[in-house]
């Protein structure tokens, strides 16, 4: 049985689909709904054949708004209902963030607070071209706390981080693309077909030097005191020492598709 309708899981080959299924609130996301997500991932995450996962959400007219405000009376009235829900969002969040394996989000309309939170904890964003972007915490009085605003910079840099906080206005997906925020922005009839192909093209490729990479770009982004180099090292030795590098030396001179396995 689904933890609930509001967040909706399928596997397609290599890739897991994370989707958030709140349209008629822009998919703005409740306790429960991050609480699922939390679930899903970790499935993703003991699931050797998905080897990529997409986030994105249905309606066709928004990723992820931010909380679902409707449900703060009963979510968030109290301390300690605020409590669950602050740490219901940080371990979905760090969930993605600190997910082992590539993460794409997949944008259409508006990503709006939460959702560009949401957003910054995948590997890549790639957006519709009528997407929109926003951080309006500074017209309700928010506050933003460290881990949050650091991804920020870490992708689109300081001066960009505080404009998108100063201003708190909509940036439109050629601005973040501008900006780094994006990495892609294609048509909106193409967004799902360019996804799931770039998708499939490193769900394609060899698994440990993939998952590598992204461990060691964590380490290069962390204070250099936290950072496990020898961990770094231990994933590069596996590459080599692993049958995917035998696989690959031998499609590259045998001129056909490697098969890697992840192993």
């Amino acid at each position: 049985m689904p933890l609930t309708d509001k967040m909706l899981s399928r596997k397609e080959g290599g890739i897991g689909y994370l989707i958030f299924n709140n349209p008629e609130r822009h998919n703005a996301v409740s306790l429960e709904m991050w609480e699922a997500a939390s679930h899903y991932l970790e499935d993703f995450r003991n699931d050797s054949a998905v080897r990529v996962v997409v986030l994105t959400g249905a309606g066709g007219k928004a990723f992820v708004s931010g909380a679902d405000i409707s449900k703060f009376a009963k979510e968030r009235s109290t301390k300690e209902g605020i409590d669950r829900y602050n740490v219901a969002v940080d371990a979905a969040n760090t969930a993605v963030f600190e997910f082992p394996k590539p993460t794409i989000a997949m944008i259409r309309g508006y990503c709006i607070g939460g959702g560009v939170g949401l957003a910054l904890c995948c590997d890549m964003r790639i957006c519709s071209d009528n997407s929109k972007f926003g951080v309006p915490a500074a017209k309700l009085g928010l506050g933003y706390g460290y881990k949050g605003i650091k991804k920020l910079v870490d992708v689109v840099g300081p001066s960009y981080a505080k404009e998108i906080f100063f201003t708190a206005r909509q940036f439109t997906a050629a601005e973040a693309h501008g900006m780094g925020l994006v990495n892609r922005v294609v048509p909106e009839a193409e967004l799902e077909s360019y996804v799931k192909s770039y998708a499939e093209t490193i769900s394609n490729n060899a698994p440990l030097t993939v998952d590598s990479v992204k461990y060691i770009v964590s380490q290069v982004l962390a204070d250099e005191s936290k950072r496990d180099l020898q961990k770094c090292a231990d994933l590069v030795s596996g590459c080599f020492a692993s049958r995917d590098y035998t696989e690959g030396r031998t499609a590259f001179m045998e001129k056909r598709k490697p098969q890697f396995t992840g192993s």
